[in-house]
This record gives structure tokens, sequence and C-alpha cells, in this order.
């Protein structure tokens, strides 16, 4: 399986985490940060590992290995790791009243991730569940859904042609929405009438603008592969080119129908169509 790395989240903690051996290893030092809050929980493992090792008497090299992760620099650095087995023995020799929260936690996060990666429908099924526990109709799911797994194939690209996460994802996603839309995701938010910043603006997007987004990120995808991008720069000039291809698509339907098809709509808006169909129906 292709090496994934990321990050998860415990009450506001990154825990940086790699698939290693068709399992999830985690940042012990990060662990160590979310469940003690000390300020230097380097020198907090350095101390626990001592102690484990002359009080209980157990070879953490069993449970431990050292892994390449991400660090603030921006560099990659071995790191001491365990998976979800090797923790729950670490975290009993931490005085803390986060570590039965932290163990459900890890449990969660471990099992729902194995189960995903061994059957895929499992995450859309609950993306699925998800949406339609906020009342969004039928019909808008399936193409989210579909928007969903067209994303994850573009970011996947952008992850192996050394395109750094977050800030440089942000900025290529907003050329696909400028040369789709004419507008940023921030601009295209505040037209919409959305305040939130963490509000997700796909999930106020209308059928037209789930579609054309498809579109701008399916185009994007394979026009890096054809061209083989790699880096920032040459990926920004196929999402350019990718979005031209979606932009071009609205102006035309646009120009026949003389209808736009960038909506105001929001979230309460797309929901609500659901009770006019069955009021129709």
């Amino acid at each position: 399986m292709k090496e994934n790395k990321s990050l998860a989240v415990f009450e506001n903690k990154n825990i940086r985490k790699i698939w290693h051996k068709e399992e999830w290893w985690f940042s012990i030092v990060d662990v160590v940060n979310a469940l003690t809050g000390s300020p230097e929980p380097r020198r907090y493992w350095s101390d626990l590992k001592i102690k484990i090792v002359n009080e209980i008497g157990f070879e953490l090299y069993v449970i431990i290995v050292q892994l390449k992760l991400l660090a603030s620099d921006g560099k990659k650095y071995l790191t001491d790791c365990s998976n979800t087995e090797g923790l729950f023995r670490i975290i009993q020799s931490i005085p803390s009243k986060k570590a039965e929260p932290f163990k459900l936690w890890l449990a969660k996060v471990g099992y729902e991730r194995i189960q995903e990666i061994e059957d895929p429908e499992l995450a859309q099924n609950r993306a699925r569940s998800y949406f339609e526990l906020k009342d969004y109709p039928k019909e808008w799911i399936e193409k989210r859904l579909r928007g969903i797994v067209i994303r994850q194939d573009l970011t996947n690209e952008w992850d192996q042609r050394d395109v750094k996460k977050d800030k440089e994802y942000s900025i290529l996603t907003n050329e696909i929405s400028k040369a789709t839309f004419n507008k940023t995701i921030k601009e295209y938010k505040k037209f919409k009438g959305l305040h939130n910043p963490k509000e997700n603006i796909r999930n106020n997007m209308t059928d037209w603008e789930l579609i054309l987004t498809m579109v701008g990120e399916k185009a994007t995808t394979d026009i890096t592969i054809a061209k083989d991008s790699k880096g920032f720069s040459e990926c920004k000039n196929s999402a350019i080119s990718g979005g031209e291809i979606a932009g071009n698509t609205r102006k035309e339907i646009e120009e026949k129908t003389g209808k736009s098809l960038v909506s105001k709509k929001n979230y309460f808006n797309i929901k609500n169509t659901k009770k006019i169909i069955k009021k129709s129906d």
C-alpha cells in the first residue's frame, strides 16, 4: 500500500501519524504533548522512557519504531512512533485525566481508518449519513460524494508532486475556483453569505456549481498527469488550465440558457429543495 501520512487531532492538539506495515503509527512526542501539556514534551518523553525501562522493566524497542515525520520547519526527521497497541502501554505510565478519553479516541481513529482502507465505501457511507442527517436532497448528496472522490484524486496527485499541504493546496484550489467561477473561495463564501470561516463552500453549492467544480478538478488532475507537472509552479499552471475548461463550460451554458450558474444559494436554500420536491410529488 502507498505510504499515507496525515495529522490526527485530539482536543485541538495535532498528532502526526503515518501508515506503516498496514497500520497507523503515531508520534509519541505529540501524544505526550496532547496528554500532559508539558512545555517540553521531548524531555518528558526522554525521562519517561528511562522510567518505563527501569521501573517497569519493559523493553521499548518492542513497541517503538523511528519513522520520518514532517516537523514544523518543513523537514522530515526520524521520530519515535508507536502503533495503537504500543501507545496503550505507554499511556499507562502517564498520569493524565485525558488518558481514558485518549484511548477511546485512539481506538476510534485507528479502527475507522483501517475499515475505510479495507472498504472505501465505508467512508462514503459515513459522509452520506452526515448529509442525510442535515436534510440535503438525495440527488445533491450523490453529486457531493462524487466530488469528494474527484477532489481526493487531485490532492493525491499534488501530494506526489511536491506540493505542500494547506497553504499551497489552498492557492491551487483558488486558481481553479477563479478560472471556473471568477471568484476565490473567500470571495465565493462572502457572495453566498457564509460568515463562518470554517464553513465548507462545497456544502453550500447548487447542483451546477458542484458539477462545474468536479469538471475543473477532474480536468486539473488529468492535465497534471498528462503534463507530468512537478512542484507548485507547474501544478499551478495545470490548475489554471483545468479551471479554464470548467469556466468555458459555465460560460457556454450561461450563454445558451441566459441564466447565471453562479448562485447565492447556500445550505439552507439547498436543503429546502428536498421539501419542495416532496410537496410536488
